[in-house]
């Protein structure tokens, strides 16, 4: 078996947004899988979960713990932070938002803990002035364990380099969405990638052709390579949600690493 997550693939995640998909039962999931134990699986085929639930929900310090409990060394979770501080008309207003969030019990997750989502609305537009009031908000770590910040920004008023001048300043990463609807923002400076792969079609296997998952394996491969050899997730979302472990899976195999 392959040592992925001790070798040259620590700096690769791959993985599917949340773990409770109906029509992923009895297709990724094994028939009859009882639903307490798909987090258990899933984790042990995949290498990263991209939490949605958080944005909805407020969950206690102790489900943070059950999640780093029930999945092995090298697993990692996106956290999608909490839309209270992200929906917002002034951003700048968010610092309460901001830290109920991170003081929630996120840092349960200990060394399993990836980056936090902070994703805004498609209709919020960038108002540099309020954007960085923001970003000053961001604390760089919780009791001790360092943060990394991805930024979901879905107006193609971010599409300038003002924009990722502002992310990098404040060490912030822009989500690369991968979407027919949010334009694709991406700044190659970056200390990590995140990408969020949202193009899957219902009649290909795996979501996204062979080829397409080979060009995306390729631009892993180039992010991770070289002297400065950085993070990068990767996650197959939405579209043809029913997909998404299968593309998952083939990207893993395509980038030779097995879970």
């Amino acid at each position: 078996m392959c040592h992925s997550r001790k070798s040259s693939s620590k700096h690769i995640r791959v993985g599917i947004g949340g773990w409770t998909f109906e029509p992923w039962r009895d297709n990724f999931y094994p028939s009859g899988l009882a639903h307490g134990k798909e987090l258990h699986y899933a984790s042990r085929r995949l290498s990263a979960i991209e939490v949605n639930g958080t944005y909805y929900s407020t969950f206690k310090p102790p489900t943070f713990a059950k999640w780093h409990s029930e999945t092995p060394d090298g697993f990692m979770f996106s956290l999608k932070a909490n839309r209270f501080a992200t929906n917002r008309r002034v951003l700048a207003d968010a610092g309460d938002s901001i830290n109920r969030f991170v003081e929630s019990g996120i840092s349960e997750l200990k060394d399993k803990l990836g980056p936090i989502v902070w994703q805004f609305m498609p209709t919020k537009a960038f108002e540099p002035g309020d954007f960085e009031a923001f970003l000053a908000l961001l604390p760089k770590a919780v009791d001790g364990r360092k943060l990394r910040h991805a930024l979901g920004v879905r107006h193609e008023s971010f599409a300038t380099p003002t924009f990722l001048a502002l992310a990098r300043q404040y060490g912030c990463v822009p989500v690369h969405t991968d979407s027919p609807k949010f334009p694709a923002i991406a700044d190659a400076e970056a200390d990590f990638a995140y990408l969020r792969l949202m193009r899957s079609q219902s009649d290909v296997p795996t979501g996204y052709t062979p080829e397409a998952i080979a060009q995306w394996a390729q631009g892993v491969r180039t992010w991770t390579s070289g002297e400065r050899s950085r993070d990068v997730f990767v996650y197959f979302i939405n579209g043809a949600k029913e997909r998404a472990p299968a593309g998952a899976l083939a990207l893993l195999a395509q980038l030779g690493l097995q879970v």
